[in-house]
């Protein structure tokens, strides 16, 4: 895919949405990671439900620490995987409060030594909370990036590489956000709804699907 094709992929995605934003809900930094934490393997949906109750009444590092891992999983027992992303979070809790005062620091190397943070989650919050050019790879992005042809590459590494290589300088605040609706809602994994894709002529999947 050349430069031009592109460059007017992002350009129409822009036009489409011109303000993309994370579909978790978060008021703080903090609660930013702790929702991207639990979204592992869950729906942002089911996120949000959970974390609603619990940013209201423990939406802090030192409130969520002061829970433990048993007051917290009441709070996210809903969602997959609750009795490790607990201990993780508390974990993550400890450290926040003993060696950054409870906030989230703007540091790749010290967001990557938090216990159930990786690499994606740490793009999130540079991005979202700092606003920071990254781009966070989730399965979305690596399906879109390699359907399309945008950004083709083996695994989530690869493709966040040649994305933020080839994502033009004015669309790469936003990018991942783009990508990851646009294969939330449109370019779905089973059926791409190519008929409604505003980039379709575009895309240089070759098995398009219309109805």
């Amino acid at each position: 895919m050349n430069k031009e094709k592109r460059a007017e992929i992002f350009k129409r995605l822009k036009k489409n949405n011109p303000n993309p934003t994370t579909e978790l809900n978060y008021k703080t930094p903090f609660q930013l990671l702790i929702a991207v934490i639990l979204s592992a393997q869950a729906t942002d949906k089911g996120v949000n439900k959970a974390t609603g109750p619990l940013f209201k009444d423990a939406g802090t590092a030192e409130k969520m620490l002061f829970l433990g891992e048993k007051g917290l999983k009441h709070y996210i027992k809903t969602i997959g995987l609750f009795n490790t992303k607990a201990k993780n979070v508390i974990k993550t809790c400890e450290i926040l409060v003993e060696k950054y005062k409870g906030k989230v620091p703007e540091d790749r190397a010290a967001l990557e030594a938090l216990p159930g943070v990786g690499r994606k989650t740490v793009n999130v919050i540079l991005n979202t909370a700092f606003g920071h050019p990254t781009i966070a790879v989730d399965t979305h992005i690596f399906r879109v990036s390699n359907r399309i042809g945008l950004a083709p590459g083996k695994n989530v590494v690869e493709v966040e590489k040649k994305l933020l290589k080839f994502t033009p300088a004015e669309y790469k605040q936003d990018a991942h956000h783009w990508l990851i609706l646009h294969g939330r809602y449109t370019c779905i994994a089973r059926k791409p709804r190519c008929g409604s894709c505003v980039i379709e002529d575009l895309c240089e999947y070759k098995a398009k699907i219309y109805e």
